[in-house]
């Protein structure tokens, strides 16, 4: 079945995109629950000014735009299970100088659904977007977003200027891949492995929808209890754009496939050697606060770290892992100096 239509995520099916969209503020959709609440706003948040899509195969990926167009552009890469609207604080202040572009990756956001998920395609959609704006740009990075603008500026070396990674350098070690009841990975042969990330996906593959919350609150509350230093005019915010209301109640916009996993057999002691070849000087940024998610041990970023060849670090007091969302104008400061330097 085409990655296209395999999913209920792209619910404008015989619909305008200007209708779709249009609906889709007003969290009327089809199949969904019409005028169930207003948008939330949030005093600091811009949303983009442009909107657009970008073909990636069968898959259409959705762009979310700030600033002037003829302004060198900045791309912005989410994380795992978030999405583009989640730079919404920090997207506005760099697009005082900048063309800014956030991009939601496929499975994410209003991105399409796809048959599965790998590292490396998430890296070409990367590029994708690179090439698609046709001049060399600045790459921005989150988590698991970080890493992947890494590995597409080490891939397209020319069409990259500058690289900020926010706290994007992979999990500790072996166990940051560990599931809960999961096989220990670091006693599996390879072979092994690939055996266990093969049962993963056919395990992923009879779940199709997510479980209904019954009131968008929940939800809230949900993603509260995961990333508990996001204040609840945030978390409001940033909930509404990650689900949509069904008549059942409210549903996440990832894939639930996605959530399987797309790494495969990986080794995280591969990441730092995999950065040498990476010729764009990097801003490598963490937060001051440990967290659930962050940041690495002090002595395991260093040894990641060093091989990258043009390394400037920061931390940004008074942030955790999601340092885009909790410190915005702190970390654009830093990077606007960045940028204007590679």
């Amino acid at each position: 079945m085409s990655p296209a239509v395999r999913a209920p995520h792209r619910i404008c099916h015989g619909v305008d995109d200007v209708e779709c969209e249009a609906a889709g503020r007003r969290g009327s959709l089809p199949g969904m629950l019409p005028g169930l609440m207003v948008e939330p706003i949030h005093s600091d948040a811009v949303p983009p000014l442009r909107q657009r899509w970008l073909a990636a195969g069968d898959v259409r990926l959705r762009l979310h735009e700030w600033g002037d167009p003829e302004a060198t552009p900045v791309v912005l890469c989410h994380g795992f299970f978030d999405h583009a609207r989640g730079f919404d604080r920090l997207a506005p202040r760099l697009a005082s100088r900048y063309r800014v572009v956030a991009l939601d990756a496929r499975g994410h956001g209003d991105s399409d659904w796809a048959d599965t998920y790998m590292w490396p395609v998430d890296v070409l959609d990367i590029v994708r977007v690179l090439r698609d704006l046709g001049r060399p740009a600045h790459l921005i990075g989150h988590s698991k977003g970080g890493g992947q603008a890494t590995d597409a500026a080490t891939l397209e070396p020319d069409r990259v200027r500058g690289l900020v990674n926010l706290d994007g350098f992979g999990p500790p070690d072996d166990q940051g891949f560990k599931r809960p009841g999961a096989p220990d990975q670091s006693q599996m042969t390879i072979a092994q492995r690939c055996g266990e990330y093969l049962d993963r996906r056919r395990k992923a593959d009879q779940r199709t929808v997510w479980p209904a919350y019954p009131s968008f609150e929940d939800l809230v509350a949900r993603r509260g209890e995961q990333n508990p230093g996001l204040d609840s005019e945030w978390l409001r915010y940033f909930v509404y754009h990650a689900a949509r209301a069904h008549d059942d109640g409210w549903r996440w916009k990832a894939d639930p496939q996605m959530v399987a996993g797309g790494f495969g057999p990986f080794k995280p002691e591969w990441i730092g050697p995999s950065w040498q070849q990476l010729r764009s000087p990097m801003l490598a940024v963490i937060g001051s606060k440990p967290d659930t998610w962050g940041p690495l041990p002090e002595k395991l970023l260093q040894r990641r770290l060093k091989y990258v060849q043009h390394l400037e670090r920061v931390t940004i007091e008074g942030a955790g892992h999601f340092i885009h969302m909790q410190e915005p104008e702190s970390l654009a400061d830093h990077v606007l100096e960045f940028l204007g330097r590679a």
